[in-house]
């Protein structure tokens, strides 16, 4: 047991050294070349991608993106820019895809006649559609059933 613990940990070590760079002893990241003590600046929001539609899902439940721009959308405990068309009193006159009903249930299943406060940030899981090249290398393809 000792020698397969001693082995997990050589290769765990291993895996980290490979990913330091030899020439200046700096760790790889996905903020480059700057020093991991120091907060790198975020980079300009990229801007959605548009006149394409919506764009097909890629697994099961996953959330739809969002086909406009939504910099500056006011979503906070009192207001929610995000309803003004999406909610269901006014999807039909924006034409806009109402909200799903389930944004509407608590997690027991009752039915709210409002978004269920644990719905109600759109922008956790609903995000804009852009054409940003991805951070990592990804082979991920779609289910068979979304092809």
């Amino acid at each position: 047991m000792g020698a397969l613990l001693l082995a997990a940990w050589v290769g765990m070590v291993q895996a980290q050294v490979e990913e330091i760079d030899a020439h200046t002893g700096k760790l790889h990241s996905l903020q480059g070349d700057t020093a991991l003590q120091y907060n790198k600046d975020a980079e300009r929001l990229r801007d959605p991608v548009k006149d394409q539609g919506i764009q097909d899902r890629q697994y099961m439940h996953q959330p739809p993106l969002v086909p406009h721009q939504v910099r500056g959308y006011e979503v906070d405990l009192k207001v929610n820019r995000c309803l003004a068309c999406h909610g269901w009193k006014n999807a039909a006159a924006r034409g806009a895809p109402r909200v799903s009903p389930t944004h509407y249930e608590t997690r027991d299943g009752m039915t709210l006649g409002d978004i269920s406060p644990r719905r109600y940030f759109c922008l956790q899981c609903h995000v804009p559609q852009t054409d940003a090249k991805p951070l990592v290398d990804n082979t991920f393809t779609p289910v068979e059933s979304l092809r």
